[in-house]
């Protein structure tokens, strides 16, 4: 973790939150690579499941919600971690985290150090308005789904779509963690990746292992191996008390937010919600937002399955499964589809003009193919330059060299196996497009 953590501040994906006033704890900043390679893992999702189906619809919510949202979602009275306190020097940790303790524990001589245990509400309090009271009090939402909730009504509507449908959300949510850590892990503002999918009861079990198979496969397509992932069926005791069962997708962490240790713990949770949030909502308005069913002519209230997915937590996942170190280099293999940078252009010699002129006239032909996500470098050695792409995860590099001027043909190198092909100029664009697709 130390090394891809230097690495990633060292090639500018992620750099720790307000670094130059000395970091603030649980925030971190999306650098030029990682903006692009966030944007990538949002954009495969969206089209994984949105834009590949004819079922859900898209939404974005305010990030801002009436109190009362957080009131009937039970997330005022309920939404807490267990907080005990330092009685020497006032540290603060999750009373679950065991290993932490014991640590702290460790840098003191004296005993029954602790607090009694309290319940610690993880939602961000602000105001809306220039006073500072309890009537204009709310909270920065700790999840993008009651915004889909809350829009249910809405989305029926102004659609043709009917159920079973998902709404789904690309958005920040913002907790107030006791103990954050392990890098983009656990932090205490993220972007969340959220599908509501709403279902007639009785048929929930049957979409709720539809989607458990659904978003296992997305990781496995994106080039998570194996071996480092797998779904869990969570026992009655650690899930809330409306699901009716919950699922997670488990990866293979380098580490363990509770032991120390590395170990399978949560990437993805994947919930059968019940009728709990629509319920809810419907008691506090006092309203019916049921769905009427015209072909069975019935009125219900929908059972929801929800895949949620932190996508700081998603690109932790793909950066460890793509971190390799080999004898003469550090490489991210990164699925090509993910990775921030598709293709590299060099010149070989960086003081030749004939070769740059080349060298630039090919670029902005692959720049338009692919979105902009080209590099173009004539700094250094080739063989730095080359080891430079292998860090950022790079998937093929092109090089125009003095045989490129006779022969109008360049060397592709992969990055996985640095192995070199030859191609002429002209089919660069779809041999790399071929490569991409396959």
């Amino acid at each position: 973790m130390e090394k891809l953590v230097a690495l990633c501040k060292r090639r500018g994906f992620i750099f720790p939150g307000s670094e130059l006033y000395g970091g603030l704890n649980g925030t971190w900043d999306l650098g030029p690579l990682g903006v692009a390679f966030a944007n990538n893992v949002k954009k495969e999702w969206w089209k994984s499941v949105v834009q590949d189906r004819e079922d859900v619809v898209g939404l974005d919510s305010a990030i801002l919600h009436h109190p009362q949202v957080w009131e009937a979602s039970g997330h005022v009275a309920s939404f807490t971690d267990p907080l005990i306190e330092c009685k020497v020097c006032h540290a603060r940790f999750r009373a679950d985290h065991k290993n932490n303790i014991t640590l702290h524990e460790k840098t003191h001589q004296e005993k029954n150090i602790w607090t009694e245990v309290k319940s610690f509400n993880l939602m961000f309090k602000t105001f809306v308005g220039p006073i500072d009271d309890e009537k204009n009090k709310t909270y920065l939402r700790p999840e993008t789904a009651q915004g889909i909730f809350i829009n249910f009504k809405n989305v029926l509507e102004t659609t043709r779509i009917k159920i079973p449908f998902g709404i789904a959300q690309i958005g920040k949510g913002f907790r107030n963690e006791i103990t954050t850590g392990n890098f983009l892990f656990r932090v205490r503002e993220f972007e969340m990746m959220e599908l509501e999918f709403f279902v007639k009861p009785g048929t929930d079990k049957k979409w709720h292992d539809f989607w458990k198979q659904e978003r296992l496969q997305w990781y496995l397509s994106l080039g998570i191996k194996k071996e480092n992932i797998k779904l869990v069926d969570l026992p009655k005791e650690d899930i809330a008390h409306y699901s009716k069962g919950t699922t997670e997708v488990w990866y293979k962490w380098p580490f363990s937010s509770s032991s120390g240790k590395s170990d399978f713990g949560e990437l993805e949770g994947i919930a059968n919600r019940g009728d709990y949030d629509l319920t809810q909502h419907a008691k506090y308005i006092g309203k019916d937002i049921s769905y009427f069913d015209q072909e069975g002519n019935e009125r219900y209230v929908p059972y929801v399955i929800e895949p949620s997915v932190g996508v700081g937590r998603a690109i932790l996942a793909f950066l460890i499964d793509a971190y390799y170190e080999e004898e003469k280099r550090v490489v991210l293999k990164l699925h090509p589809k993910l990775a921030p940078c598709k293709v590299a252009v060099f010149p070989l010699l960086g003081n030749k003009e004939e070769l740059i002129v080349k060298a630039k006239e090919i670029y902005k032909i692959l720049k338009e193919l692919f979105g902009g996500a080209v590099m173009f470098d004539d700094r250094g050695n080739i063989g730095k330059r080359y080891l430079y792409q292998d860090e950022i995860g790079t998937p093929w590099c092109v090089t125009v060299d003095f045989e490129t001027l006779k022969d109008n043909a360049v060397t592709v190198r992969d990055r996985d196996t640095t192995k070199q092909e030859r191609i002429v100029i002209s089919k660069v664009s779809s041999f790399l497009e071929k490569k991409l697709n396959s």
